[in-house]
């Protein structure tokens, strides 16, 4: 994706197969949605739909990338770790409270 991302094109990714973001964006938000949701179903269709839009170094740069990024928020998650914590002179391993980890709002 484009670096510099608008309040707009973020808005774009909640229905992003009926926006009007490139095919080459949509096909990685399927691939992001597909991994965080259902990452043994990444099937054939899929992976033809990607190879239209990426070379294969692409591909295994996105996929990396979209498993990082998925396995930092549950990381982060499970530690409690919260943004308002990367502040300087802040613990960051520190609990947050004496109890489990907050659960962050889903929509």
């Amino acid at each position: 994706m484009r670096t510099g991302l608008t309040e707009a094109t973020i808005q774009k990714m909640h229905d992003y197969e009926a926006s009007d973001l490139s095919e080459r964006e949509k096909a990685a938000l399927a691939l992001a949605d597909r991994l965080a949701f259902d990452h043994r179903n990444v099937d054939a269709a899929l992976l033809a739909r990607l190879r239209t839009s990426f070379s294969e170094e692409e591909l295994v740069d996105l996929g990396m990338s979209i498993a990082f990024l998925l396995g930092w928020g549950r990381f982060i998650e499970a530690f409690g770790i919260l943004p308002e914590a990367w502040v300087e002179g802040t613990e960051p391993w520190a609990p947050v409270s004496e109890g489990p980890p907050p659960v962050p709002p889903r929509s």
